[in-house]
């Protein structure tokens, strides 16, 4: 199995995603959509930009 988003809605009605590790493991979470096309837009937006998004060390 590789990573996967899992789009789903919570118990308030509202979209939202995970990000699962090939393990089965929840790496990422997203927020709360009340669309499930703005949802989609998040994940892609992750597809697209996480890659390349640098680490900022707040330690």
């Amino acid at each position: 199995m590789t990573a996967k988003f899992e789009l789903f809605k919570d118990a308030a009605g509202k979209f939202r995603f995970h990000l699962k590790a090939a393990n089965g493991e929840i790496i990422a979470a997203s927020q709360r959509y009340t669309a499930k096309a703005a949802a989609q837009t998040g994940i892609a937006s992750i597809k697209d930009n996480a890659a390349s998004a640098p680490t900022e060390d707040l330690t």
